[in-house]
């Protein structure tokens, strides 16, 4: 099993999950975040912002679903059909086990 994590613009959200969604994952975290990337922040004159909002989408899978997962959210998740700096970013990391806590059962 794998947990994929994407850091995507908030804009982005709905049109992400649906593509998710249609591509027969269904099953998704959802949270409000905020951070930087490698440009540290934007500036705009002597202000510079440094904690700009992103949504981060986490959803534990088969380690087979892994390229089809990753296609979608790179294709979905790009801005202006060539992307952009901002995008954000995909990590994914093995999961060792899961349990369902209402029926201790394990795995997905």
């Amino acid at each position: 099993m794998l947990l994929v994590r994407a850091i995507i613009r908030p804009e982005k959200r709905d049109e992400v999950l649906y593509e998710l969604s249609t591509a027969g994952f269904h099953a998704a975290t959802v949270i409000d975040v905020v951070g930087r990337g490698k440009q540290k922040g934007i500036k705009i004159g002597s202000i510079v912002y440094d904690e700009i909002p992103k949504i981060m989408i986490m959803m534990a899978v088969r380690d087979e679903d892994k390229n089809d997962i990753v296609s979608v959210l790179l294709r979905t998740a790009k801005t202006s059909g060539k992307g952009a700096f901002g995008d954000g970013k995909i990590f994914i990391t093995p999961v060792e086990e899961v349990y369902t806590i209402s029926s201790a059962a394990t795995g997905l």
